[in-house]
C-alpha cells in the first residue's frame, strides 16, 4: 500500500478533503472466501495475521513496523506473528509494545511485563500497559515506528481492556502521522449487541468511550468505528491511515467453537471460548463481593460466595432464561476473592449459543444474589465513584435499579433503545455479514 501524505492534515478540521476522502481514511485488504480446506459446515476460517503472511507481509514492505501483540498472535501453524515477521530480512521490525498481561502473556491482571530485550528475536519490547496516547506516542517515536500494526484477539466486551490499548495506539499513530494496520480476527461471541452504553463521566481502563457493554464487532471493525466516531473529536481531531486486513471465510454467526481455529487465551483468566461466552455478563460478578471464578478452573462460569446455598440454583433455573442453565457448584478459589474458602453458587452452562443473553442473565444472577443478606457491592477508592460495578456497566444506573428493586424486564429496557442507536450508527463500519 502506498503511504499518503499526511491524513491528519487532510482530516482534521472538517476540510472538504476529509469529506472526499474514501470511507473514513480506511482502507481493506480485499479478503475472497478461501475455500482451500472445507471443514465446520463452511469455509476455512483465515484470520487477518495468516492472509498477510501468506502474501510475505507485503503490506508492511518499507514501513518501520511496531507491533501492538499478545500470546493471541498466532499464525495457524502456532507460531506468533512477531516471530515470523522477524524471519523476513526485507521487513523491518523496530519494536513489540505489550499491553496488560504482557507481550509473551508472563503477568497477572492488572500486571505487565516491565521493558525488555525478547530473546527470541532480539526486539525491544515496551511495556504498553496504562499508557494513555501520549504515552504510547512517546514509546512510538523511540522506537522509530512509522506503521503500527495491531494484532490482539479481543471477546468482544467493552470491560476486556485490549480494545482501549488499541484505542490509545490510534490516537498515538495518527499524532505521530504513523499508519495503523489491524490484523482482523473473529469476534469469539459473535454480532449480539446489548447492555448499557458507558456515560463519560464513567470513563476508566475498562471502558473509555462511549460504546455499549457488548459490541458485537472484530477489533477491525471497532477499529473504523473508532476513526469514524472518536477520533475526530480526540484531542487535536482528525483520523488516521487505517487498513483492516479482513478474516477470510468467518461470518458473524459463527462462535469461536465452530472456526476450527485455535483458541490461545487473551489473557489468564480466559482459558476458552466459553469462558468469553460468559463473561459478556458475568464479568459484572468482578463487582461483587462474590467470587467471579478466579483461582477456578472456569471463571466466570463459576460464581458464588460461602453465603450462598443451593436455593441460588434453584431459583436462576426457576426463571427458565433462554439458553441457559445452571448447576449447583461448589468450589474453593485457589487465589482471588475467597481464597482457600468454600464457595457455593452455580456453574454457569450455556445450551444455546444462538438464544443465550449474556447481560440479561447477569443481571438475573445479580438479582437473585441480592436476595441473600452476605451481597455487597465492590467498593472502588475512587471517592466520586465508589463502586465498581458502575465503571463495569458504565453508570450507577445498573446499580441503582437493582437497589430499588427494579425487575430484570425494567433493567434491560432501560438500554434498549442505546443499543438500537448504537447498532444503527455501527452498520456502516461493519465488515462481515
Amino acid at each position: 500500500m502506498a503511504r499518503t501524505p499526511s491524513r491528519r492534515s487532510l482530516m482534521a478540521g472538517g476540510t472538504a478533503a476529509a469529506l472526499a476522502a474514501p470511507l473514513l481514511g480506511h482502507t481493506a485488504v480485499a479478503a475472497p472466501p478461501d475455500r482451500s480446506a472445507e471443514g465446520h459446515g463452511g469455509p476455512r476460517v483465515t484470520p487477518g495475521a495468516d492472509v498477510a503472511a501468506a502474501d510475505g507481509w507485503r503490506v508492511l514492505r518499507g514501513r518501520k513496523v511496531g507491533v501492538v501483540s499478545n500470546p493471541t498472535g498466532v499464525l495457524r501453524d502456532a507460531r506468533h506473528v512477531v516471530d515470523s515477521m522477524a524471519e523476513r530480512d526485507e521487513l523491518d521490525i523496530v519494536g513489540v509494545f505489550g499491553p496488560e498481561h504482557g507481550f509473551r502473556g508472563s503477568a497477572q491482571a492488572g500486571e505487565s511485563e516491565p521493558e525488555f530485550k525478547d530473546p527470541r528475536t532480539g526486539l525491544t519490547v515496551y511495556d504498553a500497559y496504562g499508557a494513555d496516547a501520549a504515552k504510547m506516542a512517546t514509546l512510538f517515536r523511540k522506537a522509530g515506528v512509522d506503521t503500527v500494526v495491531f494484532d490482539i484477539q479481543d471477546v468482544g466486551v467493552r470491560f476486556y481492556t485490549y480494545i482501549w490499548t488499541m484505542y490509545h495506539a490510534m490516537v498515538a499513530a495518527r499524532d505521530t502521522d504513523a499508519a495503523f494496520v489491524v490484523l482482523d480476527r473473529p469476534n469469539p461471541i459473535g454480532r449480539r449487541a446489548d447492555g448499557p452504553l458507558l456515560t463519560p463521566e464513567y470513563a476508566s481502563g475498562v471502558g473509555l468511550k462511549p460504546i455499549i457493554q457488548q459490541h458485537g464487532m472484530t477489533v477491525g471493525e471497532l477499529a473504523r468505528y473508532f476513526n469514524g466516531e472518536l477520533l475526530p473529536s480526540e484531542g487535536d481531531g482528525g483520523r488516521v491511515e487505517l487498513e483492516v486486513v479482513e478474516v477470510r471465510g468467518w461470518s458473524p454467526r459463527t462462535t469461536a467453537q465452530h472456526t476450527g481455529l485455535p483458541w490461545v487465551p487473551p489473557s489468564p483468566n480466559m482459558p476458552t471460548p466459553d469462558t468469553a461466552t460468559a463473561y459478556a455478563g458475568t464479568g459484572y460478578f468482578e463487582g461483587t463481593n462474590l467470587s467471579e471464578g478466579r483461582g477456578t478452573t472456569q471463571p466466570f462460569q463459576f460464581i458464588g460466595a460461602p453465603y450462598l446455598d443451593y436455593h441460588y440454583s434453584d431459583r436462576l433455573n426457576a426463571l427458565r432464561l433462554p439458553g441457559v442453565r445452571f448447576r449447583e457448584g461448589y468450589f474453593v478459589p485457589t487465589f482471588s476473592k475467597h481464597e482457600g474458602t468454600t464457595c457455593a453458587g452455580v456453574q454457569l452452562l450455556v445450551t444455546d449459543p444462538a438464544r443465550y443473553e449474556a447481560v440479561p442473565t447477569a443481571v438475573a444472577m445479580l438479582r437473585e444474589a441480592m436476595r441473600y443478606d452476605g451481597f455487597a457491592w465492590r467498593k472502588d477508592p475512587d471517592p466520586k465513584r465508589p463502586y465498581w460495578i458502575d465503571k463495569l456497566s458504565g453508570s450507577p444506573r445498573l446499580r441503582e435499579m437493582l437497589d430499588a428493586g427494579a425487575s430484570l424486564e425494567e433493567v434491560t429496557g432501560a438500554w434498549r433503545r442505546e443499543v438500537r442507536d448504537f447498532e444503527r450508527t455501527r452498520r456502516r463500519y461493519l465488515l462481515y455479514r
